[in-house]
């Protein structure tokens, strides 16, 4: 009796623990890790038919399970740094567990991994863009001529341009692009805000993000943009935008906002525009959008 007790209780225990599954998401990392010799797949198809079904049954048990982005290279660096046999199943459960806290991460919900996948490389391109954001934000250093630290004066005009922005933008759920030109690619942060009942709210991590990497376009003048989509019920759905000029943000006419859409970014070639859309100038930020000195 105090043995089927016993079982019950860690059944019961098994169902609190959270748990997460390091993921080789694309072909090419999964042949990387088929050099260890105790990396048994040998199928990356079947192996994600695999994952796919231990989620499942995860779930079905009440657990909660994260998928996390299982990079070889880091593997490798991660066992190389604390010492580490690369070719053990417990070092691969360290670095998920390593990933489990600092690395990019998505919830298992039940949805089908040809739908978590996607998801889970956007977190990590998200993650990747903070991080660099951040960090060119960091090394920029003090203004020579007075001695304001030019990443935490961007920052803050960055806040301050987002709030206006928010804070003019017509009823509805918004959605809003920024996309900066940084070498050696261009950065593009998404923050979404839902209108519930007249207030917004924003995901903290999207807004911070979303901040720092407006902030790198005003520390380093450059070439950026925003542009705006707000979806309201029973109205159609406005787009507009505006420019980045310095620590400024300069209007797009309507036509420019209609181009930018309806440009293919790839190929350059038209794409049809969206019916029920009306492509416009933005709201007046007013006075409090505008540069009242310089943030370096």
């Amino acid at each position: 009796m105090a043995h089927t007790q016993h079982q019950t209780m860690r059944r019961v225990l098994r169902r609190e623990i959270a748990g997460t599954i390091g993921l080789l998401t694309d072909e090419q990392d999964f042949t990387a890790m088929r050099r260890y010799r105790t990396f048994t797949f040998d199928d990356h198809t079947s192996y994600l038919q695999q994952v796919e079904s231990l989620l499942r049954t995860l779930a079905a048990q009440g657990s909660h399970t994260t998928v996390a982005l299982f990079d070889p290279e880091e593997y490798a660096e991660f066992c190389a740094d604390s010492g580490l046999e690369p070719d053990a199943p417990s070092s691969r459960t360290r670095f998920t567990a390593e990933l489990a806290a600092t690395g990019p991460t998505v919830t298992y919900e039940g949805q089908p991994l040809d739908e978590l996948v996607p998801d889970l490389v956007d977190e990590a391109v998200r993650q990747a863009t903070w991080e660099y954001a951040t960090t060119i934000l960091a090394r920029i250093g003090n203004c020579a001529s007075c001695g304001e630290d030019i990443g935490r004066a961007s920052f803050a005009r960055a806040s301050h341009l987002l709030t206006r922005i928010l804070d003019t933008a017509g009823p509805g759920d918004l959605h809003l692009v920024c996309s900066v030109s940084a070498a050696p690619e261009t950065l593009v942060a998404v923050l979404r805000a839902d209108d519930d009942a007249g207030t917004i709210h924003v995901d903290e991590s999207e807004t911070l993000e979303f901040t720092t990497v407006l902030a790198l376009g005003v520390a380093t003048r450059s070439a950026g943009g925003l542009v705006m989509r707000t979806t309201a019920h029973d109205a159609t759905d406005r787009v507009y935008g505006w420019r980045l000029r310095g620590e400024n943000l300069e209007p797009l006419t309507a036509a420019e906002v209609f181009d930018a859409y309806c440009t293919d970014v790839d190929s350059g070639g038209l794409v049809s525009p969206e019916s029920g859309v009306d492509y416009c100038v933005p709201p007046d930020l007013g006075e409090e959008g505008e540069t009242t000195g310089h943030a370096h």
